[in-house]
Parts: C-alpha cells; sequence; structure tokens
C-alpha cells in the first residue's frame, strides 16, 4: 500500500511538471501568448527589500517605541505595514551613500512625498507591482500595458525608435524577443517617481530592462534590472511571480484616482 502511494505521488508530480513547462498558449508568430489581466501577490510596493510588519509608513518617536505619525494614527490596524520578504537579488539595494541618505529622508517625510499618495503616475517597474492589476494587450502589430491604477499605459515599440524626445513618468519602451522571453527597455524617465513606499528612488538617468517569461499559461516570471550610475553603486536586479486573473475577475477595473486627491493638493486654495 505504502509502495502504491509513492507510486501515485510520483506519477502526479510528473504529470504536473510536465503542465507546468508545456502549458503555455500560442500567441502570434508563435510567441508565448502574453494577453491577460496580471498581478502581484507580494509586499514589493510597501518595500522592495525585506521588511518586519511595523504601525506605519511613516512613524515618530514615542514613549518607549516609534509609533504612528499623528495623522496616521487614526487609521490603525489599516494604516500598518505587513512583513514582506526581499524581491532584490542579493537582497539589498546599492545605493551611493548621497542617495541612500535621500531614501532614508524620503521614507521619514513619506506622507509628503510619496508619487503614489498624490496619484501621479507610478513608473517602470512600480507599476508592475501594485496591488493593482494591469493588463497586456499582445498581437503580432502591438504590445500595449494598461494599468488600473491611474490609468497608466505603456505603448511598447516594437523596432527601436531612438533616444525619449521628452523625460517623463511612464519613459519610453521597446520591446523584442529573446527566445520565449519578451524583453523591454525602458528609458526616458523623470526622477519624480518611487520604487515602493520606502522611498525608494532613483534620477533621471534611470534605464529598467524587464523579462518578461512565462512559466504556464497562468503563472509568468518578471524580472527588472536597474541601471542609474547616478543613484546606484552597480546595477541591480528584482524578481517575482506575475499571476493572470481568471474568470469573471478577469477584468481591469478603473481607478483613475486624480479627483480622489483634489481636496489633498488643492484644498488649501478653495475661495474662501
Amino acid at each position: 500500500m505504502h509502495y502504491l502511494k509513492k507510486t501515485i505521488t510520483v506519477i502526479l508530480i510528473s504529470i504536473y511538471s510536465s503542465l507546468s513547462i508545456t502549458d503555455i498558449s500560442e500567441g502570434p508568430d508563435g510567441k508565448p501568448d502574453l494577453n491577460g489581466i496580471w498581478q502581484v501577490m507580494n509586499r514589493a510596493n510597501y518595500n522592495l527589500e525585506a521588511h518586519s510588519a511595523s504601525a506605519a509608513m511613516q512613524l515618530v518617536e514615542g514613549p518607549v517605541v516609534p509609533i504612528p505619525h499623528p495623522d496616521l494614527l487614526s487609521l490603525g490596524a489599516v494604516g500598518s505595514v505587513p512583513a514582506g520578504l526581499s524581491v532584490v537579488e542579493g537582497g539589498e539595494i546599492p545605493y551611493k551613500r548621497n542617495a541612500l541618505k535621500k531614501r532614508d529622508e524620503n521614507k521619514k517625510d513619506w506622507l509628503n512625498r510619496d508619487p503614489e499618495i498624490k496619484c501621479y503616475l507610478p513608473g517602470v517597474p512600480r507599476a508592475t507591482y501594485m496591488h493593482y492589476a494591469f493588463q497586456i494587450f499582445h498581437s503580432k502589430k502591438a504590445v500595449f500595458f494598461s494599468y488600473e491604477y491611474a490609468g497608466a499605459t505603456r505603448n511598447i515599440f516594437l523596432e527601436d525608435p531612438g533616444e525619449a524626445p521628452m523625460d517623463s513618468w511612464m519613459g519610453q519602451s521597446w520591446g523584442y524577443w529573446e527566445d520565449n522571453t519578451f524583453v523591454v527597455e525602458a528609458t526616458g524617465f523623470n526622477d519624480q517617481t518611487w520604487f515602493d513606499r520606502s522611498g525608494n528612488h532613483h534620477s533621471d538617468k534611470l534605464k529598467v530592462t524587464e523579462r518578461y517569461t512565462l512559466i504556464n499559461s497562468n503563472v509568468m516570471d518578471y524580472e527588472a534590472t536597474i541601471e542609474d550610475e547616478e543613484t546606484f553603486t552597480r546595477p541591480w536586479k528584482i524578481k517575482m511571480k506575475l499571476y493572470k486573473k481568471q474568470g469573471q475577475d478577469a477584468q481591469l477595473q478603473q481607478f483613475k484616482c486624480v479627483e480622489f486627491v483634489e481636496e489633498l493638493i488643492y484644498g488649501e486654495f478653495r475661495a474662501k
């Protein structure tokens, strides 16, 4: 009986492994089909690096231990930070000394500095691992990314367009295939976006090289190599899984949040 159970287990593992490798939908030109609604299941948007749970994103000195900033105190557990593992290869972001100092200053003043709070466009790669889904449209002639957060979009050029005509929040992207991996090179960024809610930042010299590789029809490996010689001592990489939504959940909802922050940004200018 024990031998039979062991045999069945081996067979099931073999079948599952085979499916996980070969169950990939074929898309245009025989390449893997990237179409669908995708979303992460991690805490990278709180902090790319490993972090423990804490009472709030912004803390101040308390009588015994740090406590939430007064403007966050009433949020209680809703405003707290869940623990997360590092998605950075090697564990830590290789900042230059002054850039690390700026990161720490950003974190201490999160309420005023994080562009996500004001509904500014999230940039790359942050748009990928926010807790909002995004959709990939993949055809022979075009690849287009549509993000739920702030209605952000990326039109992926399929031929190198050259230098971006101007810096922007989402930059300029062009993509090409390396075997069954779709590679996207993104440049032409401004220096206003963050990588996460912990103040991790970059300059306008940022270049992001993304790699999208289907494991099966419902799971994708995502990698992004970050290059910015003004901010970091060397290029570094993040890695994570993307999961495809199924059934009725496979819809991109609308979250155009600009109108939600009008009072925050412009309320003080209201006519008295």
